[in-house]
């Protein structure tokens, strides 16, 4: 399997419900958690929870790959799925500068979602 595909195919499936300041992030030989990372926000956790099932949804269908874990669905703030190799972070708009993810890894490439 290509998880840059899957990454691609999670942020196409977020960016049908709108999520907002989508990145992904290319973290292989930087990180022991993941080696691409998709961050992307909602306005409320009406929409984040929406996101994140669009996603799961999505990349079962396309990929067969359920997430390992996904934390975070109680409250919608910020909800992180585990798909190894990807990890995807869903926050409240408000709470991802807090948190500032891609500010841990400077020298991390970004991949370009223009296509999404």
């Amino acid at each position: 399997m290509n998880y840059v595909d899957l990454a691609n195919f999670a942020a196409k499936a977020a960016a049908s419900k709108k999520a907002i300041r989508m990145v992904l992030m290319d973290l292989r030989g930087m990180s022991d958690l993941c080696d691409y990372q998709l961050i992307c926000s909602g306005e409320n956790a009406r929409q984040t929870l929406a996101i994140a099932e669009s996603i799961e949804r999505s990349v079962r269908t396309e990929f067969r790959v359920k997430p390992s874990a996904i934390e975070g669905k109680t409250n919608g703030n910020w909800i992180l799925m585990d798909y190894g190799p990807v990890n995807i972070h869903i926050f409240y708009d408000y709470l991802r500068d807090f948190y500032a993810l891609e500010q841990l890894w400077p020298k991390a490439k970004f991949i370009d979602l223009k296509s999404v």
